[in-house]
């Protein structure tokens, strides 16, 4: 595990297990044990009077460990392996000589060498451990003590204590903020290590205590604060100050939260109210718990079977002694005595079976654990290696900080990510606007392949240098003075409540509540229309050159159910106008009737936006007089002041005037998506993974980018909204949209689901049973009824729903869902559902969806986040991930595994997840095996050696055989084995299924090992006894003794071991080659040094065969008998395998096969390439995305009601030092079009039973469904078939190939775009290259039944293009070698049966196609002939 040095202190404390250690006190040990709080109470400056509490100090432990309680602490916890204490066991047996056979070094060397290796690991951790505790525990706060203001560790705070904090200082505990250098007592904070929003808080302290910013003040404080226990809840505080007989009502907003940051504010005063554990960042960090993979659960389960195993060998062998000393040896007792003590054939027995478990020990070798760790680490060499997952921009390699679940990376099934930072940028820019009906952002200038960005300077020096837009019309319009142009930035720069600093002329920095109002008036500000100042008053422009102050009449502010924000001002020539912007959802219907026209032509403006992804937004406006002025401004004063339903009336006096405007126009918003997002995406969606987005942000802003990011498409079948406030509303929502899932699913396979129809209707049924119940669903015992509360479907059904669904969670509906009586209904809605959005959920929340899901579903859970606030969720994942980003890395030090990208993620799980799966099985199964093969011989000779716990080995050979003769190619194979190309696993992400399904190590597996490894010692024992008994030397003298049988089966295990290895190996290296044919000769070496004559002299008691192996490997017939045990053991090896990969491949092996098709067949279309007609097209680089999407709000999303009262009031008026970051405008990442449907495959048909097997599209789009605030959102079913894919295979290809052979698999998804591609009807195009109605263009060969191209070869139905691995009939475009399925009468003709068996069971496997041959006219079109073609069908 690696810690990076110089960690800034803020991060440390949510590192490491703090749940637990709070229950052993935090303050290292110092606290005493404390009854459960009820209510806190806290009186300031008063240390004795709260000490009488116990309450935690801020000290924080971390740490396991001490110099004194290392040892035996740590011993205690490694031999808690079933592993460690089974070799603790057997050498405690080899200690005894009475029934040792073999030496004890023999086990304590290697168990030694793992504890020690295990004990400096977990030392070193503890280091960090301490050295991170440290950093923060003596971190200096201003504490005011007596008094005065003195320097104090964090340590040393304790509660009551008064703090000072200043400007960009971290809060060292919860405090209530008393006094601030600010007016009114506010202060600003940055939350981002808490909920993961970068942008700004305000909290503002009591009015009482605000005037009190003096030390001497503060120390004559002397008010008591009642509150709540220490709790978790980051939004919420309920408390009371009393002061001098009076109550005052505090609430979060009075808070400082430990983990913020003190921003904008010189500086502030606290009251420490929670510390240490006690604080909410500390309650929401979980506890750590020791991580193990499903593979290791196994190992210890075999462990134990392979130890009853071993002591049944024991018995039997034990017994067989007993009979034999009694029938036999009482028979020569006068001449060879039993040893004492023993006296008896019983007691000879019961050493017997002592002896043999010693032997036969090694079924289980202590190596195995060695080598698996030695093997772990190279996997996690591999990915910090990795220089694909290196981010050049931030210089940031990936990092394995573990070195325990490598393989479980491989066995992903569901993905929980946090939204902000992780998936986005938390960047905004202004991509696009609609004004008066003309819509700019567009950039479709055929001729220029990269749009130029406007430059801003001439025509306005106060422009933003950041600010990057390309539309040169917008600035042209502005220039020309259009009056709708103009109005239209005008609002942008007064509708807001967006902060300005001016250092120095023309130098402006923007503090906005929310990012997306920055990138508003960053917008209006570079096209001429200038936000300088404000006071409570007035707003200050620059317009055009001109100064402009507008008199601020009031503020309408923003919140949640009212979406939209307005402004009253009265310009200079003394109009009254008031500008609104907010969802278009709710402003188009407050506009004027005269709009009907261009609130239409807008209507489709923002269908497009929404379609890309964007954050719309609406703008009107609407004159007043003054009459009207004066008629609202006094409804809207008594509303203000009235004391009951204050908001409810001032919401009503809002609506009132936001009626009758006249609409502007739009804007469009991009949150910049992390590079790659959308196509890592889809590509761990084709490879089943299910992903899970949990977030704090709203539900709108976790909407839109789940439609950027294509996890939420309009090819969807439904999306759910679940947003009920109660247990009972929440309940009906779920069982709403599991009914409505069921009825889809059925209506979509026309009926074909039995036993749908009868759960459907029995949901409601139980429904009404359950409501006349009064909501009792259990009976005596707390035992539920057999008739649950709602009847869940069965299991299969749900998890074979077909259509794709999506479910999208409000946190106080989450808070429900997760109770303990309804987290079945929602596992079971949830996971019937391709993507599953939660918003508005607690860092806690977090965690216990993933413990839901880990409970539940009994699947791998990965999370990945970016914040403190992901902390909880990371560490309760089987895997976290990490993503070090601008909300500092946190999460990266409590994580397994870290990067830059989210990017990274796709090649984490596909490519190094999947190997180190695929090397760790293929390494447990020949470990197994050639060990079983290895101590069974043992076995089978205890008959013939009167059961006297006799070894057929030499005890050298025993010791090194595992270490050194077979240790070796078996860590090469687990650390360099490969079934197919790095690329090759991207392209075809269903390889990642066997993972999943557990597929490759399982119970059945390891009996197939076992059974080998058992057939193997047969052989390896009985065929050289039965030569050799009867065989003799060229002289005559009989090869019949011990030492001969010895050397020759030894020799004959380690040859077929090699040989075994060898054929296991399915990625040759130069390590594999020097380790597996260098481990012969050193087996080889050793043995005749073993039995030189140089060693005898040396050491004569210890090597007594003097020239024996010399001998024995001179006779011809040994090395006959080696040769044929050789043959007999791998033959039957070899044919297996033959048949088993002709008549049922895996997944694995057609892909390489259809690799090594593609490979031939581009050597022969190269050859005839220069003859092939190339053409070459362009297509201009369109807006991406498919039109016609529904519309989505985005509107100011991270804003908080209450923002536009402070301006208004004047309070936060001072200008600050607040600078925005620099909206760095790039275009997002190519999106990937509209995904296959899939189809859940059965867990007994692993390899494919789905048309997903297909290479991974380099892009996917789809638009969106429209959103509604019922249970369900209306998202119609758009089947769309899959396309087709033609191949006409050339003549000498067909000669070159057998005919049992298909072309190059590639699979065509319904439509594919690369790079920022756009497609038409039966047109692909590939880097800028474009089609017509019958054509193709490409780099390289085409061959097609009309036109075709490629980079590479490319050969399609119609036409396709490529740049990668894709194919469509009408349309398609990828980046690489593009070829399709091999159809037409010259390799199939119609109505007749495939020539092999190869060409469908490649298809099947690889694709889960069944291939129809359908004839396609096109005698009424022009183009060519009609062709025959194989219709790819998904089942």
């Amino acid at each position: 595990m690696t810690v990076l040095k110089d960690i800034p202190e803020k991060w440390f404390p949510v590192v490491l297990p703090l749940h637990r250690k709070k229950k052993k006190g935090f303050d290292g040990g110092k606290s005493k044990k404390r009854r459960t709080e009820e209510e806190r109470k806290v009186k300031a400056n008063d240390r004795e009077y709260n000490e009488k509490f116990q309450y935690a100090s801020n000290c924080i432990m971390t740490s396991k460990y001490n110099i004194i309680t290392f040892l035996p602490v740590n011993l205690f916890e490694q031999f808690q392996e079933v592993a460690n204490t089974y070799f603790l066991f057997l050498l405690i047996l080899q200690l005894i000589p009475q029934i040792s056979s073999l030496s004890w070094f023999t086990t304590i060397v290697p168990l030694a060498l793992v504890l020690s290796i295990t004990a400096v690991k977990d030392a070193t951790d503890d280091y960090f451990r301490h050295k991170s505790d440290n950093q923060v525990n003596n971190r200096q706060s201003r504490v005011l003590i007596r008094g005065s203001l003195q320097n104090e560790k964090w340590m040393n705070v304790r509660v009551g204590d008064i703090i000072k904090l200043e400007n960009n200082q971290f809060v060292a505990a919860d405090l209530l903020l008393l006094s601030s250098s600010e007016p009114h007592g506010l202060c600003y904070i940055e939350t981002a290590e808490l909920d993961g929003e970068t942008n700004m808080k305000v909290r503002q302290s009591v009015s009482v205590t605000a005037e009190l910013g003096d030390p001497n003040h503060l120390a004559s404080f002397n008010g008591e604060v009642v509150c709540e226990p220490p709790n978790n809840k980051l939004d919420r505080f309920c408390g009371t100050l009393y002061l001098r007989d009076k109550k005052y009502t505090l609430s979060n907003q009075n808070m400082l939260l430990r983990g913020c940051v003190l921003r904008n504010t010189e500086a502030c005063y606290g009251l420490v109210i929670f510390a240490g554990p006690d604080t909410k960042l500390m309650q929401n960090s979980g506890s750590t718990k020791f991580k193990r993979t499903s593979i290791d659960r196994l190992m210890n389960t075999l462990v134990l079977w392979i130890f009853g195993f071993l002591v049944c060998m024991g018995v039997i062998l034990a017994v067989g002694n007993a009979v034999w000393e009694r029938e036999v040896g009482s028979l020569f007792q006068s001449y060879l005595p039993w040893d004492p003590p023993v006296d008896n054939f019983m007691f000879s027995a019961f050493l017997s079976f002592w002896s043999y478990v010693i032997i036969l020990n090694t079924v289980v070798p202590i190596s195995l654990y060695v080598s698996v760790e030695v093997i772990r680490l190279g996997h996690s060499y591999f990915i910090n290696w990795d220089r694909q997952m290196f981010c050049s921009q931030c210089n940031t390699a990936a990092e394995a900080r573990t070195t325990t679940l490598n393989e479980e990376l491989g066995q992903v099934e569901y993905i929980f990510s946090d939204k902000t930072g992780t998936l986005t940028q938390n960047i905004m820019s202004f991509n696009k606007c609609s004004i008066n009906g003309q819509t700019y952002g567009e950039v479709t200038d055929p001729l220029r392949t990269q749009p130029k960005r406007l430059d801003f300077t001439p025509f306005n020096h106060l422009a933003d240098p950041d600010f990057c837009f390309y539309d040169d019309k917008l600035l042209v319009s502005v220039k020309v003075g259009d009056s709708h142009t103009h109005e239209f930035f005008r609002l942008l720069s007064l509708c807001h409540t967006v902060m300005s600093e001016e250092k120095s002329e023309g130098e402006l920095l923007y503090k906005a509540q929310s990012p997306d109002e920055g990138a508003l008036v960053t917008a209006a500000r570079n096209f001429g229309f200038v936000f300088r100042s404000r006071t409570p008053g007035t707003i200050t422009t620059t317009e055009m050159g001109q100064t402009a102050t507008y008199s601020l009449l009031a503020i309408l502010d923003f919140n949640n159910i009212r979406k939209r924000m307005s402004v009253i001002v009265r310009n200079p020539e003394g109009r009254i106008r008031l500008y609104c912007k907010g969802a278009d959802t709710v402003l188009l219907e407050r506009l004027h009737p005269c709009n009907q026209e261009l609130m239409s032509i807008t209507s489709d403006h923002l269908n497009e936006y929404a379609a890309d992804g964007l954050r719309t937004l609406a703008l009107a406006y609407r004159d007043l007089t003054e009459d009207e002025w004066e008629a609202w401004s006094e409804s809207h004063r008594f509303a203000d002041k009235a004391t009951d339903c204050r908001e409810d009336r001032l919401a009503a006096a809002y609506d009132k005037i936001e009626q009758d405007m006249m609409l502007l126009g739009a804007t469009a918003i991009e949150d910049k998506l992390q590079e790659g997002v959308p196509e890592t995406i889809a590509v761990l969606s084709l490879a089943n993974i299910k992903i899970w987005v949990l977030t704090g942000d709203k539900q709108e802003t976790a909407v839109n980018i789940g439609y950027s990011c294509k996890m939420l498409t309009d090819d969807m079948t439904e999306v759910f909204i679940i947003s009920g406030h109660t247990v009972q509303s929440v309940r009906q929502e779920l069982r709403k949209a599991r009914k409505r899932m069921v009825e889809l699913s059925r209506a979509r396979d026309g009926g074909k689901e039995e036993g749908m129809e009868g759960w459907a209707e029995a949901c409601f049924t139980s429904n009404r049973l359950r409501e006349g119940q009064g909501g009792d669903a259990t009976a005596g015992g707390g035992k539920p009824l057999q008739c649950s509360p709602f009847p869940l479907p069965p299991t299969n059904l749900m998890d074979n729903i077909s259509g794709e669904f999506a479910i999208v969670i409000n946190g106080h509906s989450l808070a429900h869902a997760l109770e303990a009586d309804m987290e079945v209904e929602f596992v079971a809605t949830a996971c019937a559902c391709k993507a599953v959005i939660c918003c508005r959920v607690t860092p806690l929340q977090k965690a216990q969806v993933v413990e839901l899901i880990k409970k539940h579903k009994k699947a791998v859970t990965l999370a990945i986040g970016d914040g403190a606030n992901d902390v909880s969720m990371i560490k309760s994942a089987h895997i976290g991930v990490g993503i070090s980003g601008q909300e500092g890395i946190q999460a990266v030090l409590a994580s397994d595994y870290s990067f830059a990208q989210f990017r990274f993620l796709q090649r984490l799980l596909l490519v190094h997840g999947r190997w180190s799966y695929l090397r760790m099985c293929r390494f447990l199964c020949y470990f197994f095996y050639k060990n079983f093969a290895f101590t069974m011989v043992h076995f089978w000779f205890g008959f013939f050696c009167g059961f006297s716990a006799q070894t057929v080995y030499d005890q050298y050979f025993i010791t090194l055989y595992n270490i050194v003769y077979t240790s070796l190619p078996v860590l090469a194979m687990g650390i360099f084995d490969q079934d197919v190309p790095d690329q090759r696993s991207l392209e075809y992400p269903k390889l990642y299924e066997p993972g999943q399904l557990n597929l490759l190590f399982n119970k059945r597996e390891f009996f197939i090992c076992i059974a080998q490894g058992i057939y193997t010692s047969v052989v390896l024992f009985f065929v050289p006894y039965a030569v050799l008994s009867n065989a003799s030397q060229s002289n005559g003298v009989p090869l019949a003794d011990y030492q001969t049988f010895a050397v020759t089966t030894a020799t004959a295990l380690v040859i077929v071991v090699s040989v075994q290895i060898a054929l296991d190996t399915g990625f040759w290296t130069v390590i594999n080659h020097v380790f597996v044919w260098g481990s012969l000769g050193i087996y080889f070496t050793i043995m005749l040094a073993l039995h030189s004559q140089t060693l005898f002299r040396i050491f004569p008691n210890q090597f007594h065969f003097v020239g024996s192996a010399q001998n024995t490997l001179l006779q011809p017939v040994v090395w006959l008998t080696i040769a044929l045990a050789t043959a007999i053991c791998i033959v039957p090896v070899l044919a297996f395998r033959f048949l088993k990969l002709d008549l049922k491949p895996q997944l694995s092996d057609t892909v390489r096969y259809t690799q090594l098709v593609r490979q031939k067949r581009r050597k022969l279309a190269g050859r005839s390439a220069g003859g092939v007609w190339r053409g070459v097209g362009s297509v201009s680089e369109g807006r991406l995305g498919a039109r016609g999407g529904s519309r989505r709000s985005g509107y100011a999303f991270a804003h908080q009601e209450g923002f536009g009262e402070l301006i208004t009031s004047g309070k936060n008026m001072r200008l600050s030092s607040l600078a925005l970051a620099n909206f760095a405008s790039r275009h997002s990442s190519s999106w990937i079009d509209t995904l296959r449907r899939k189809k859940n495959a059965h867990t007994h048909t692993p390899p494919c039973t789905s048309g997903e097997c297909s290479p991974a599209p380099s892009t996917i789009s789809g638009s969106v469904p429209p959103l509604s605030n019922s249970s369900s959102v209306l998202g119609g079913s758009q089947e769309t078939p899959i396309e087709e894919e033609t191949l006409t295979a050339p003549a000498q290809n067909l000669q070159t190939v057998p005919a049992c052979t298909p072309a190059a698999l590639t699979p065509a998804p319904q439509a594919a775009s690369a790079q920022g591609s756009a497609q038409g009807s039966a047109q692909g195009s590939a880097q800028g290259s474009a089609q017509g109605s019958a054509q193709g263009s490409a780099q390289g060969s085409a061959q097609g039944s009309a036109q075709g191209s490629a980079q590479g070869s490319a050969q399609g139905s119609a036409q396709g293009s490529a740049q990668g691995s894709a194919q469509g009939s009408a349309q398609g475009s990828a980046q690489g070698t593009n070829t399709g399925i091999s159809t037409a009468a010259t390799l199939r003709p119609h109505g007749t049966d495939s020539p092999g068996g190869w060409m469908v069971s490649v298809q099947e496997a690889l694709f889960g196609w069944k291939v129809n041959s359908t004839r396609s006219s096109a005698s009424n079109s022009p183009g060519p002939p009609s062709v025959e073609r194989e219709t790819s069908q998904i089942e």
